[in-house]
């Protein structure tokens, strides 16, 4: 007897099947299959390959908040000092509690207004989580677990002037507050001027049979320094503009203004110890704004602020002097999460501010991190080594970045030089490289800076705690009717603990707290264990019902208690988890 296969639907009939399903998946918010990147379209149509100003910003953020209701709140959480919003973007998912019920991870950027990338990192963290939501497990998970609360622009006045007027590659930096730089008596009346009128603040030269300077007989656009003992013929004159106030200097006086990466609690110092600090700390409007919401949110367990440049994952402390406020325990998790950042952001480099790099007083992230115990990262964003994809330890030469400027990014980066008779300096030369030339990421590259820096940081908020009652039991206490031993462990899969050493030690914020209610009984005794077996408790010394579990629960850990109660058989025994870094559990189980 002979058997024929089944030959199965026809092709055309297995497309329209799997069509329908993808249509089902589809509008239920899940696929049959692990969905690529390009899968997975967004509701807003953003580009990464494209930088945007304040008002297309703030179009941005708005578009966001209309195409996702449910994941994305919109609020201005203040005004900066020329009056502008400084928005900020609340997503989470809505159905799985309100925002402040969740641990939740803080994240800005461009606090230097001329930091612009900066703005894209943040931007670019709302559109893959909003996108990503019921169509990737890991990314849907963190946003029913957790909040974020996203800052793009804490400096939008020097964000709209470095877009809107003609700047440097390092214009706009600061916050807008006039100063007297030369000590003239008179405010911010002496900056430069786009004198050839290219959008940016470039540079002058002036000829001089005694300058230091020859003008390259290979590229007109290069000037080269003789060697020393012989004598040039072009000198340099500064960035672009005129003596405005007549005492003999150019660009003395420019638009003056405040570092607000100097304006934070956290071992702060006067202008005089550290240049760019304001009158006192949370001076500017837009710092105060953010420290304002931040300490009226405790359940921030994370925080990620974004600048550039440097290829740099950096944490504190900011000055050696404060070294010792970091715990061990805190230390490791740093180093967990940085060390991984190195291998997620090729070129980068995990560093401490003060020992690699330089004292910081009144830092962002070390206000944060020592200050409210939270654990904190800057990224400095974009970095040499990226340029070739070669040795990060090596810089370009300049003949290497003359050939990137002019065969990736065709001269658009550079403003070729013109004549120009300046009133005090004669004729000049005006050119050069323009604002859009360093600092920042190549368009053509952002896209792949933003990604990786958004996983670096989504890892990061992944790793903020996550408690949950392990598990819990009652016993009966041998000769003593209607008491019983309640059990539990309350376990933390995550690396950050639900209290960070630091915060432990100097008391900051509130301790962790594991409640014991009784329906109808009482609470002998509370404490806690070493461990499941143990059977010394270490008892709390008021309100047993009521533990105070000041050094929290473990990163990748877990910690056992135990309640000695009265009440019958059957009786209702109820367990409440509370933290501000973790979310909230209960626990309930009978008395058998």
């Amino acid at each position: 007897m002979s058997f024929r296969r089944n030959p199965g639907p026809t092709r055309s009939i297995r497309i329209a099947i799997a069509t329908a399903l993808t249509c089902l998946f589809a509008f239920l918010g899940a696929t049959p299959h692990a969905r690529a990147q390009e899968d997975m379209p967004s509701r807003v149509n953003a580009t990464w390959n494209r930088y945007y100003d304040f008002e297309q910003m703030t179009a941005l953020l708005q578009e966001f908040a209309r195409a996702y209701p449910d994941l994305v709140e919109l609020r201005s959480i203040g005004k900066s000092q020329e009056g502008r919003d400084i928005w900020m973007a609340i997503v989470t998912s809505s159905k799985n509690g309100s925002h402040a019920s969740k641990p939740a991870m803080y994240i800005d950027g461009n606090v230097h207004g001329n930091e612009i990338q900066a703005t894209e990192m943040v931007l670019y963290a709302v559109w893959y989580l909003t996108k990503a939501y019921g169509v990737n497990d890991s990314l849907t998970d963190l946003l029913d677990r957790c909040t974020f609360y996203l800052v793009p622009s804490v400096n939008p006045d020097g964000r709209a002037h470095w877009f809107e007027d003609p700047a440097t590659s390092s214009s706009w930096r600061r916050s807008v507050r006039p100063r007297d730089n030369d000590s003239d008596g008179r405010f911010d009346e002496d900056g430069p001027e786009d004198l050839d009128g290219d959008g940016s603040i470039t540079i002058m030269w002036r000829e001089d049979p005694n300058g230091d300077f020859v003008r390259s007989q290979k590229d007109p656009r290069r000037f080269d320094r003789v060697e020393p003992g012989q004598k040039g013929a072009w000198s340099f004159a500064g960035f672009e503009g005129i003596d405005n106030d007549g005492d003999g200097r150019i660009n003395e006086d420019g638009l003056g203004g405040d570092d607000m990466n100097r304006d934070w609690p956290g071992g702060w110092q006067p202008d005089h110890i550290q240049g760019g600090a304001a009158p006192y700390p949370l001076w500017s409007p837009e710092t105060r704004a953010i420290a304002d919401f931040i300490l009226a949110h405790p359940n921030i367990g994370g925080v990620q602020s974004y600048h550039n440049s440097g290829g740099m994952i950096l944490r504190g402390p900011g000055t050696e002097s404060r070294e010792n406020l970091y715990p061990r325990g805190d230390l490791r998790v740093y180093d967990e999460i940085g060390e991984l950042g190195e291998k997620m952001l090729p070129y980068y480099r995990y560093m401490i501010i003060y020992k690699d790099l330089y004292n910081v007083y009144g830092g962002f992230v070390n206000w944060t991190a020592e200050t409210l115990g939270i654990f904190s990262f800057t990224n400095e964003l974009w970095t040499r080594g990226k340029y070739f994809q070669g040795d990060a330890s090596e810089r370009p030469e300049d003949d290497d970045m003359w050939m990137f400027r002019d065969r990736l990014q065709f001269g658009q980066t550079f403003t070729p030089f013109t004549e120009y008779d300046h009133p005090t300096l004669g004729k000049v030369l005006i050119g050069g490289n323009n604002k859009w030339s360093s600092r920042n990421t190549p368009t053509f590259m952002l896209e792949e800076e933003c990604h990786r820096n958004f996983a670096f940081t989504m890892y990061h908020a992944d790793q903020m705690p996550h408690v949950t009652f392990a598990r819990a039991e009652a016993v009966p206490v041998d000769g003593a009717p209607s008491t019983w031993t309640v059990t539990v462990e309350l376990a933390n899969d995550r690396a950050i603990p639900s209290r960070a050493g630091i915060a432990s030690r100097r008391g900051i914020g509130t301790p962790d707290r594991l409640e014991c209610e009784v329906a109808g009984g009482k609470v002998l005794v509370g404490g806690s264990l070493s461990n499941w077996r143990d059977k010394r408790i270490t008892p709390a010394d008021h309100e047993p019902h009521r533990l105070l579990v000041d050094d929290g629960i473990p990163g990748k850990g877990s910690r056992v208690f135990r309640f000695v109660v009265q009440g019958p058989e059957g009786t209702e025994v109820t367990l409440r988890f509370t933290s501000q870094k973790a979310k909230d559990r209960t626990h309930t189980l009978e008395l058998r």
